[in-house]
Parts: C-alpha cells; structure tokens; sequence
C-alpha cells in the first residue's frame, strides 16, 4: 500500500502525463462532431454528400501520417527519454489546433483554407502517432506492482473526458445557437476552447520526472538501433496492429462518428446525437479503469478474447435493430453497449501491448501498432459514410466493427509473448 502522500503525488502524475492526451482527443472529437460544418466551410461542393466525404476525408489525412510520427518521434522518445518526448509532442499538437482553429473560411482565403486545415491535420496526426504511445508508456512504467492495467487505462481514460467535455459544449451550442449560426460560425468556439487549454497543459506538464524505468537503464538506444530492434520484432508488431483495429474502429465508431451518423444518416437532431455521445464517453470512462483492474486479476488475453468474441456476435444486430426504427433511446442503448464492448477489450489491450513489445523498442513499437491500425480504424468515419451510400444499408457500421472485432481475435488467439498476472492482484510481466 503507498502511502497518502505517494498516492496523491501519483494521482498528480498520471493526470499530468494524461492531459495532452485530453487535448488531442479533445481536438479530434470535436473536428468529428462538427464535420458537416466543417466541410461546407472548407471544401464547398454540388452537393451535402461530397462536401462531408471532403471534410471526413480530411480528418481521416490525420490517421495517414500517425505511422510517420510513431517511427521518428517514437525512437527519439525511446532515445532521450519519456517526459521531453511528450513535451515534443503536446508543442506539435498545439500547432495543428492554433491552425486548424484561426484559418478562415473557403469563401476568405479560397484553396488556401483547405491546404492549411490539411496541413494542420498532418500536424496534429504527426504528434498524435505517438502522443498516445508515450503516455501509455509512461504510465506503465510509473505503475505500481500488480495495478499496471488500471494505470495504463487512464490513458483511455484521459480521452474519454475529452469526449465528455467535447460533448457537453457540443450539446450546449447545438441548444443555444441557431442551426445557421452553428454552421456559419459556432462551430469555431470549441476549436478556440482547445487553443485556450494549450497553455495550461504545457505547465503541468513541465513538471514532470522522468520515469525511475527508463533513468535507470544503462544504455538508451540510438535511434538507429530503434529501428534495427522495430525489424527484429516486425511479428510482434504485426499482431499488434491487428489487435488494435478494433479499440481503434469501435472508438470512433462510438465518439467521433456518432453525431453525424445520429444527425445525418439517422435523421435524428444535433443535439440528441451529441447527448448520446457524451454518455457514451461517461461509459467508457466507468469501464475502462474497471477493465483494467480486471485484467490485472485474471490475466490480459481471457478478457480480450471475451470482449472481441462478443463484438463478433452482436455489433452488426445491434446496428441493424437500431435502424430498423431510429430513435433517441435505441440510439443511447446500442452505443452503450458497443461502448461497454470496446472498454472491455480496450482496458487489458493497451497495457499488454506495453507488456508485448520489447523494452528497448517500447514506445516507437507500441506507437508503431497503435498508429498503423488507427491510420483504418481512424477513417472509419468516411468509410461507413462510403459503405452506407454504396449499399444503401444503414447498418454497415456494424458490420465494420463486427470485421476490425475478427480480426483482433485472430491475433489475440495467435500463440506469442503473453503476459500474465504472476498471482491474483499481481501484474503483468514485462517482456
């Protein structure tokens, strides 16, 4: 047991590691929320459809460069270290959300508006490739012996206040603004929001220690040397990518596309879609910690193979009885469940992707996985927006989770490195 004071001083890092992580799923939520918007402001079109599959397009453009930012900031976090690595990374944000929050209108700046709002994607995608990886590992090294999955699961748990908070100002404006105003320029208040945190999170964040892990190893490896150890463990990568498709396609699935899937293709009100939505990030942020404890009890693979079977089974019914007849409630009711799914599995899959990858490759390989998966699971957006205007079926969104779901329990199944408690209450083994 820690002590008072070591506890609180622990409580104090994890929320100070955790908050550029708020910030980046702060931002990304909130492009995903205000899409349509976005894009009839941006990248004007005949018609409502294109100009959103622009606008959606573009926030998939940050998923395309996360694999770059895991590669190159990932071996220079695993070089120099984890705390001037998230400081990197949270500077890289701050640019992309000034950007992306100030530049005017199509209508002010013509082509100029769009190339600088992708720009400023890529900026934000480049830190974010490994923006969650330092955090996961950071608190993985910092955790306590047999509590590694309730710790790391704050890094989940971090971005699901930001969907809270995003939904909350969401629902707010969505009420207290007319629909014209919220289109024509409302939707630029959240994005001001975010720039107004920045400073505050640079602050807390300066006060971190590095981890006693990391500073007291002998050698840290050059970032050559990163990437020999990234080919020498390509397997371990590979079956991480596969297992993180669907934490990465159930999120989004559940966040950032529910309030254009409620508004646009449901036909239900802004405000309905953004209510579900921050309940389910209260969900998320319920399960996670609980999942994780869990994980740390039982073991990490029986409780990935219990979620990931279970989102096989019941993603694409529970979608197609949502569309049968939509409303509010069977809205709220089907993402509460696709949300206590992807908790489930997401609560033991981050901390044995920390467990799985070796030491000396640990963040630019966890970054490495987790961004290649999110470079699809992150477009899932516009792909469900393509699949249900090519096939006319509104349920397709859970037939692409119930895909990215098969495809992280085949990987899980596969025989490899797996970490399990030592004991009931005990941790995972570091590899």
């Amino acid at each position: 047991m820690l002590a008072p004071a070591e506890r609180r001083k622990k409580i104090r890092t994890v929320f100070r590691v955790a908050s550029g992580n708020f910030l980046e799923m702060y931002d990304f939520m909130i492009f995903g929320y205000f899409s349509a918007a976005i894009g009839r402001a941006y990248f004007p079109a005949e018609s409502a459809y294109a100009s959103l599959m622009f606008s959606l397009a573009t926030f998939a453009v940050g998923f395309m460069v996360r694999p770059l930012g895991a590669l190159f900031l990932g071996a220079y976090i695993d070089h120099i270290g984890r705390r001037r690595g998230l400081l990197v990374t949270l500077a890289l944000m701050s640019v992309g959300t000034l950007t992306i929050a100030l530049v005017p209108g199509y209508e002010t700046i013509g082509l100029f508006a769009p190339v600088v709002v992708v720009l400023g994607r890529l900026c934000q995608g480049f830190s974010a490739g490994v923006e969650l990886g330092g955090v996961s590992v950071y608190l993985a090294e910092i955790a306590t012996p047999g509590h590694k999955g309730f710790y790391v699961s704050w890094q989940s748990g971090s971005q699901q206040v930001a969907v809270v908070f995003s939904g909350i100002l969401g629902y707010a404006l969505s009420n207290l603004l007319a629909p014209e105003e919220l289109r024509a320029w409302g939707w630029r208040i959240p994005l001001l929001v975010g720039c107004m945190i920045i400073p505050f999170i640079f602050m807390i964040r300066r006060t971190l220690e590095e981890t006693e892990e990391f500073a007291s190893r002998s050698h840290h490896p050059t970032p050559s040397e990163v990437y020999v150890g990234l080919l020498a463990h390509s397997r371990i990568i590979v079956r991480g990518v596969a297992m993180v498709l669907m934490t990465s396609v159930s999120f989004y699935t559940i966040t950032a596309y529910t309030p254009t899937f409620g508004k646009e293709i449901l036909m239900l009100s802004q405000s309905d879609a953004l209510l579900v939505t921050l309940c389910v990030g209260l969900s998320n942020l319920f399960w996670l910690p609980v999942m994780g404890s869990l994980s740390d009890r039982i073991g990490r693979r029986p409780v990935l193979i219990a979620f990931a079977s279970t989102a096989v089974l019941t993603a694409y019914p529970a979608m197609a009885w949502l569309v049968q007849a939509p409303s509010f409630s069977k809205l709220l009711i089907v993402e509460l469940w696709l949300s206590f799914l992807f908790a489930g599995y997401n609560g033991a899959m981050v901390v044995y992707l920390t467990e799985i990858v070796p030491v000396a490759v640990r963040t630019a390989g966890f970054s490495l996985a987790y961004s290649l998966a999110t470079t699809l699971g992150g477009s899932t957006p516009a792909i469900v927006t393509f699949l249900i205007h090519a096939t006319g079926n509104r349920a397709m969104p859970g037939a692409w989770l119930s895909l990215a779901a098969t495809v992280a329990l085949v990987a899980t199944l596969i025989h490899g490195d797996n970490p399990q408690p030592k004991s009931r209450g005990g941790g995972g083994v570091s590899t």
